[in-house]
């Protein structure tokens, strides 16, 4: 919306107006100030209040942005000032609370609605800082955070309190006459019985298997809880330190306190039902879609907007936003003519061997590689605690093992007195070195075989339990050196001490194909097809891939987990379409994305006016390609190409982009000349005037 109308004047009177009464803590400006005679003013207030006394009118800033006021007011000849982000420190006592922000005051604890986490941590006494565990369940910085972390350091206190003590610790005062809320509860049942609210917060412990439970609104609101942890419990000198800013609008998105989002633990990620995306619920219905649509709909933006959605819980809708860790639970690809079998699942690859000859070796491609990540992360989450207890035991020991020997130098023996040393290793082989070999002085050991010898439930005693133990007629070679690497770490192993037992949580992992119909589907999926369909998930779909004659165990079998979820995108007017595999369309589900779906991108254009020119101008173009013959929808331009507006003009974008991708479209039509007419005066296009230019033309000749 425009700004209103007002004078100059009205703006002066506005700005004695503010000197006298002030502004209210909701209209500061976090990012630009008007300077005038040294002090400074809210932009977006001046001007609410400068129309407020031109009209009589409400003082109202929501009807334009920050932007908008701080052009306006340059426009008008005055000096406005961009603001860096002010960062403030608050301290929590047990006997005081004070701030580097002076607008902070415990009579009114409920500013802290405008203010967002930066850092906190507990800082002893003897100097000691205390931050938050991440396993503790805690992904990000919260409203929460400060709390959490002193129930984190008194956890053993707060437990022993009794029933009554608990139902009456102090939680939050907003203000010193209002209301005293209390209660520290063991479910969220049987908090919303005392307070029916979505504010609270949940602190799991002894294993998760129990929590407690209560209130909890903005970053200042548990100031009064921590503060009655540091008296009952913490020494003298103990101090919580929080770092904070004020909220702008971009922090609104992601919101610390709707629905206890912030407690992205494992668990929450894959039950909650708090999904931001309306195409995240399809992907989990249908497994596989592809993102279909006219050019720069921002298909491939919004597939990963999908991912991060889902497998963030509906915390976060950008990529970006992702941890490390649950960045592991997404792959990008994109397709081309030249992408393979080889590229996608496995193949034979070029290497160099160690006497300097040329050779092959069998590597993974990037999916079979993601299948596996996830894979291993769906059959952990399905084991039995003890399998589980006696699995981290055997790694325990591995690792212990591992550690305590000098690589290639620390010797060990066979059965037969044969030497050897373990010359390296990683997660699936270890490498020796059998000095005294004369035919074979180095070998290839699979780790995994000797991790399932530590796991089974029995001893062995000689080769020939391990050749009946994977079902072998035949001892091999390695057999000899596994039975000595097992008997060295077991023998070690009853003096490893092992961590708390920990189960995996079941995650979603997430595979994006861009530009899905730009490869050769048939040679790059192979027999693939089998086990990409829905109805194929698990080992029901398990295959033989063609380079399983090459595996460590030739009997293994490749299959798709379920909790793996696929997202293809492809541009509907891209000639490779019509050649897109039909045994491959049937196992998709195709979600048609219209550019009108999209105009939220243009939120990036921050200048409101130019957003509304950009929507005027796409709506009123595509509109006259629906309606030229032999195009239709599939034809549309689509949002992302008028992001390019933040740096270039409308000509600009016309002349570079959109023209020759519309020349294109038409090429060959019957009046092509015309129709481009048409498309330059629906998008507003003007060619500029040529006329002197060609008359010193003809004047030269």
């Amino acid at each position: 919306m425009a700004i209103p109308t007002i004078t100059n004047q009205n703006i002066l009177d506005a700005l004695k107006y503010i000197d006298e009464k002030g502004v209210p803590f909701h209209n500061q400006s976090y990012r630009y100030s008007l300077v005038c005679n040294d002090k400074r003013y809210p932009p977006m207030y001046v001007i609410a209040v400068a129309y407020h006394l031109a009209s009589g009118q409400e003082i109202k800033t929501g009807a334009f942005n920050s932007i908008e006021a701080k052009n306006y007011l340059e426009k008008q000849g005055f000096a406005v000032e961009t603001k860096a982000q002010e960062k403030f420190l608050l301290s929590v006592r047990a006997e005081s609370v004070e701030s580097t922000d002076e607008r902070f005051t415990m009579d009114d604890l409920s500013l802290g609605d405008n203010y967002i986490i930066l850092d906190v941590s507990l800082k002893k006494a003897n100097g000691k800082i205390i931050k938050r565990k991440y396993e503790k369940g805690e992904m990000k910085i919260s409203n929460k955070t400060m709390a959490r972390i002193a129930c984190q350091v008194f956890e053993d206190r707060l437990t022993k309190l009794s029933l009554e003590e608990k139902e009456g610790f102090p939680i939050c005062q907003n203000t010193p006459s209002g209301e005293l809320i209390q209660g520290i509860y063991s479910s969220v049942e049987e908090f919303k019985a005392h307070r029916n609210t979505a504010q609270f917060m949940r602190y799991y412990y002894d294993n998760r298997q129990r929590m407690f439970v209560f209130y909890c609104g903005n970053i200042f609101s548990t100031i009064r809880f921590v503060q009655e942890c540091l008296k009952r419990f913490g020494e003298t000198g103990d101090e919580f330190i929080l770092s904070y800013r004020e909220r702008n609008k971009n922090d609104l998105n992601d919101s610390d306190d709707i629905e206890e989002k912030e407690n992205v633990s494992s668990e929450h990620l894959q039950q909650t039902n708090s999904l931001i995306n309306k195409f995240s619920s399809m992907l989990l219905e249908s497994r596989n879609i592809i993102l279909r649509g006219a050019p720069g709909t921002g298909k491939s933006f919004l597939a990963k907007e999908i991912a991060a959605d889902i497998i963030s819980g509906g915390l976060y809708s950008s990529a970006s936003r992702l941890t490390p860790e649950m960045s592991k639970q997404m792959e990008f690809v994109q397709f081309h003519p030249s992408y393979d079998y080889a590229d996608f699942v496995e193949g034979l690859k070029p290497k160099i061997n160690d006497d300097g000859s040329m050779g092959f070796e069998l590597k993974e491609g990037i999916f079979k590689k993601f299948v596996a990540r996830a894979r291993k992360n769906y059959e952990e989450a399905h084991k039995t605690f003890d399998t589980v207890k006696k699995e981290q035991s055997v790694r325990a020991a591995i690792d212990d093992f591992f550690s305590s020997i000098e690589l290639g130098v620390d010797t060990l023996k066979t059965i037969n007195n044969n030497e050897f040393q373990i010359t390296g290793f990683d997660d699936e082989h270890i490498y020796i070195s059998i000095p005294n070999n004369p035919s074979i002085n180095k070998l290839t050991l699979n780790l995994d075989e000797i991790r399932k010898m530590l796991e089974a439930d029995r001893d062995f005693t000689m080769i020939k339990d391990i050749t009946a133990f994977f079902g072998k007629n035949f001892a091999t070679q390695a057999y000899s050196y596994d039975f000595a690497i097992y008997k060295a770490i077991k023998a070690r192993k009853r003096t490893t001490p092992v961590k708390e037992t920990k189960q995996e949580i079941e995650k979603k992992y997430i595979f994006i194909i861009d530009e899905i119909n730009r490869g050769e589907i048939s040679k790059i999926f192979g027999e693939l097809f089998y086990s990409i369909d829905p109805g194929n998930r698990g080992k029901a779909g398990e295959i033989s891939t063609q380079y399983s004659t090459l595996h460590a165990d030739p009997d293994e079998k490749f299959y798709i987990p379920e909790n793996v979820y696929i997202i293809g995108t492809m541009n509907d007017i891209d000639r490779s379409v019509d050649s897109f595999d039909f045994a491959m369309r049937r196992r998709f589900r195709f979600i048609e994305i219209k550019p009108e779906e999209r105009m939220d991108m243009l939120s990036k254009l921050q200048n409101e006016d130019l957003k509304n020119e950009a929507i005027r101008r796409m709506t009123d173009l595509n509109e006259k390609i629906v309606n030229t013959p032999d195009l239709n929808e599939n034809y549309q331009i689509g949002a992302s190409y008028f992001l390019k507006l933040q740096h270039l003009t409308f000509d600009q974008l016309w002349t570079d982009y959109l023209k020759p991708l519309l020349q294109e479209y038409i090429h060959g039509m019957y009046e092509e000349t015309e129709i481009m007419k048409r498309f330059e005066k629906a998008y507003g296009y003007e060619e500029k005037s040529e006329g002197n230019l060609n008359d010193s033309t003809q004047d030269q000749r």
